[in-house]
């Protein structure tokens, strides 16, 4: 497994891409495949094959993100602050809560996504482009500004005409980015219930969804990436 140095507490953006930029979904059921990992990857223990127990012992509806009750009762090994899942590439923002969570979350995670592609569609070898990337965020400058560029900005670039449609219809493009599930969005704002995200620390900067959709307002006007610089992760 990765060693990081990171301490408790720390701020993490993730991100990773698949290899020479090929799709690392290609349908609805991928995306909610990655969305389960999520949620049932981040747990201090899981059976060694939690999926196949999920669906074929338990028979339970993957999508209602229910924990079964003779697993161990699940205790979080990173917070995820937010995420976003495009075709080819996924960002997420993690806090270190235990010695080494964000490094096992992302080996799981990284394992689970390649062998259920490779499964599925009968591949071998790398579904990524390496291994993950992984940098420190300073709580206090960029958080605010990576969450905006990590559920907003990435979300934004899915609808049609993109970016360049933004300053004029704002209002028009943040709406489907509140509905768009397989970003953390609406699960912030809460209009999708799934225990997959930590809201309580965006929540108290921005109590309101009114309070932070105008600072995401503001971010996506200026010049957002420049802002961050290498903290995006992107190049």
């Amino acid at each position: 497994m990765r060693k990081e140095s990171f301490g408790i507490g720390d701020y993490i953006h993730v991100y990773n891409r698949g290899n020479r930029k090929q799709a690392i979904v290609k349908s609805t059921a991928d995306r909610d495949h990655f969305l389960q990992m999520l949620f049932y990857f981040n747990t201090e223990s899981t059976p060694p094959n939690p999926f196949f127990d999920l669906r074929s012992k338990l028979r339970l509806n993957l999508n209602s993100f229910i924990w079964p009750e003779n697993w161990q009762p699940r205790k979080q090994i990173v917070k995820i602050l937010s995420f976003a899942l495009m075709e080819n590439h996924f960002h997420l923002i993690l806090q270190e809560i235990t010695e080494g969570g964000v490094a096992k979350f992302m080996q799981r995670l990284g394992t689970g996504l390649v062998m259920y592609f490779n499964t599925k569609y009968k591949e071998t070898g790398r579904l990524f482009q390496g291994s993950y990337k992984a940098k420190l965020v300073d709580k206090d400058l960029y958080l605010n500004y990576l969450s905006v560029y990590v559920q907003v900005k990435n979300i934004f670039e899915l609808y049609p005409g993109g970016l360049a449609k933004v300053v004029r219809e704002f209002d028009k493009i943040y709406d489907f980015a509140t509905k768009f599930p397989y970003g953390s969005l609406p699960y912030f704002l809460g209009n999708i219930d799934k225990q997959i995200i930590d809201k309580e620390l965006l929540k108290s900067t921005f109590p309101k969804p009114a309070d932070y959709k105008k600072f995401a307002r503001e971010c996506i006007i200026m010049n957002l990436d420049e802002k961050l610089g290498d903290l995006t992760l992107a190049n």
